[in-house]
């Protein structure tokens, strides 16, 4: 049977229960077999000081899904030097998991009209099956970009690859500066995460 495997990177700053019940939605509304879970070394559109060192952000997702077997976390990103490029990264795994893996990349709604930016997108979108993750009542914005980027057929195919996810009004921004204020993040980010942030003092300044 051909594997059925969900891409889900992301600086995850820290990870949050948005991010899993998105990745789940779409897991079981696809279905997939398994997500893994790739936390960016140096994502091309955020300076490296602004993130939170990526040893650390490693281990939170660890923790996050360690005991569901739907998830898997991968350090690809972080082994690799330089900028943190989709592309890179579904090409390297396409050679390891072979032509007949089934590989679904899953982005926020938020960040498709971003798209058109993202190094080799063209390539991209021919390589990987982009799965669009919306809240309900998203409307598409303009994809003038995108569309000049990558041509009509395949924003069509991106548009039809939207599924709908469950509404979390959950930030990772909202969690840092509640964590730097030491307010409580309980039901923002599992346990083990919120925990792992406090004893390193993650963001305490």
């Amino acid at each position: 049977m051909t594997a059925r495997l969900g891409l889900f990177g992301g600086t995850f700053d820290p990870i949050h229960f948005g991010h899993l019940i998105a990745a789940r939605s779409v897991a079981e509304q696809l279905p997939l077999d398994r997500v893994l879970l790739i936390p960016s070394a140096a994502p091309p559109h955020k300076p490296p000081a602004a993130l939170t060192a990526a040893p650390h952000r490693l281990e939170m997702v660890r923790r996050a899904v360690a005991a569901d077997p739907l998830f898997e976390v991968s350090d690809i990103e972080l082994r690799r030097a330089g900028p943190s490029y989709t592309i890179d990264t579904v090409s390297e795994l396409r050679l390891r998991l072979g032509p007949d893996a089934r590989l679904f990349w899953i982005v926020g709604a938020d960040s498709l009209p971003e798209l058109a930016g993202w190094s080799r997108v063209r390539q991209l979108v021919e390589t990987v099956e982009i799965i669009v993750a919306a809240r309900p009542g998203w409307d598409a914005p303009d994809l003038s970009a995108l569309r000049a980027a990558v041509g009509d057929a395949a924003v069509e195919t991106l548009l039809q690859r939207c599924l709908q996810t469950p509404r979390i009004e959950i930030s990772a921004s909202e969690i840092r500066t509640r964590l730097a204020a030491g307010r409580p993040v309980r039901y923002l980010l599992p346990d083990a995460v919120a925990d792992y942030a406090i004893q390193h003092r993650l963001y305490r300044g």
